[in-house]
Formats: structure tokens, sequence, C-alpha cells
């Protein structure tokens, strides 16, 4: 089932906490633009939201389940299909690179849709996944929100450990590790460098190369 509803309702206020937090999300940006594969080639952002990072990262394409989410998106200027992680909308061997960024605290299972990232990519292709830490600063704070928030509800914050794993159990070559968001979210006043490996910041990007 996915767990779409609340992104239906409230997609401008939550495309609204981007400009609360800039600094969260210009640290975040850059690291993910860090981990994205170098030269002209031809990638998608799955579950994309409002496409705020997909447009600053310049990608043009992907897939959002929620219908007000694609909608915002399609103001940015990006191709969304109305399609879910776990069933990519594309033919196999497509892709250089797949980015999955906070989605995949939406995820039932994550095996599924690393399962199909690993499809559409094409030999060597790489997959880069964002997500928040279960065991960080900022993951601990969302866990405790998670009673009465309208987004953390539904959501399930993985151990950085679980989800590499299960990325290399389908079919990826060991993960590399890059994270930033080193202190609260309100205490972040100024954009913060990534740097290697997790355990220190909160958000963490995994990357790994199709075998």
């Amino acid at each position: 089932m996915l767990k779409t509803k609340p992104f239906e309702k409230h997609a401008l206020e939550y495309d609204k906490w981007f400009e609360k937090y800039p600094y969260v999300f210009e640290s975040e940006v850059a690291a993910l633009r860090d981990a994205l594969p170098y030269g002209d080639l031809h990638g998608i952002e799955v579950g994309l939201g409002t496409g705020r990072f997909s447009n600053a990262l310049g990608i043009k394409e992907g897939v959002e389940p929620a219908e007000a989410m694609r909608e915002i998106a399609l103001s940015r200027g990006i191709d969304v299909f109305a399609a879910s992680a776990e069933h990519l909308p594309y033919k196999d061997l497509r892709f250089d690179f797949v980015l999955m960024t906070s989605c995949i605290n939406y995820f039932n299972k994550l095996n599924p849709a690393f399962r199909e990232a690993n499809r559409v990519l094409k030999p060597g292709g790489t997959l880069i996944v964002g997500c928040i830490d279960k065991f960080s600063t900022i993951g601990k704070l969302y866990e405790a929100k998670r009673p009465e928030s309208i987004f953390y509800k539904q959501a399930i914050f993985y151990p950085v450990d679980k989800v590499a794993k299960e990325i290399h159990k389908e079919g990826f070559n060991k993960p590399e590790f890059t994270q930033t968001l080193f202190e609260n979210l309100d205490k972040i006043k100024e954009f913060e460098p990534a740097k290697p490996g997790y355990g220190e910041g909160s958000f963490v990007i995994i990357k790994a190369i199709k075998k």
C-alpha cells in the first residue's frame, strides 16, 4: 500500500519546509551532487516529491505516486510519471543513474525498489540513496515526533547498515557513504560540507554501482 495520503493533502506544506531550512536543503543538494556520476548521463529520481531535488540537480525525469506532489514537480519543468519505486515505467537497462532521496522512508520493503532500480540501470550504472539515519540526531528527533507528525507518522527510519545491506543483496557492489547535517535542524544556520562515512551526520548518502 502506497503511503501517499499525507502528501496529497499537504503538498504545499511539504514544499515550503525546504524554505524554512534553506541550509539543510543546500547541504543535502551539494552532497547529492557530489555523489552523482560525472558526464552527460541520463538518470531519474524515484519518489521525487515536488521536484526540489531534481530541479536543483538538473534531473529532468522521474516518478512520483502522489498527484498533488507531481503537479508541483511538473510546474518546475520535470517530466513526472505516476508510478511507484516498485513498478518503474521504464524498459530494462535504460539509465546511467537512479536517485532516491528520502523516499525510502515510505517503502514497506526496501528490496523491491532496489531490485527495480537495478533492472532499469545500465551495467555499471549508479544507485544513489539519500536518507536520514535512524540512529542520528535528526533521526531520533523524527522518531520521537512520529505519533503526532503529518509526514512522519507512517515513515520508517532505517539504520544505514540495513539500507546498505539490502542494496548489496539486489546486485550492487559494496556501497560507499558520505554524510552531512551534523547539528539539530534548528541549529543548522550555514552550509555544512559533506564528509566520507556515516555515524556523525544525520543525512547519509549511500552510493552503489550495479555489478
